[in-house]
């Protein structure tokens, strides 16, 4: 599950101020996301940007990681 690039979303949101954020595919999956998972280093990133973004294991749960405009 984890290919390069391999899935494409928009980011649902992303709060500042914790670091953490939502993807949302087309399909309606949702996979939380850190910061630090920007593969720009920017760790900041807007609601409505369109992403590239691989999954990771998480807590539990899947997660994005090396998110990246799209």
């Amino acid at each position: 599950m984890n290919e390069p690039g391999g899935r494409s979303g928009r980011v649902e949101s992303f709060d500042q101020h914790r670091g953490t954020g939502v993807v949302i595919t087309e399909s309606g999956e949702h996979f939380p996301f850190h910061c630090t998972a920007i593969a720009n280093a920017t760790r900041t990133i807007e609601p409505g940007t369109e992403v590239l973004f691989e999954i990771t294991p998480g807590l539990g749960r899947w997660e994005a990681a090396a998110l990246q405009p799209a």
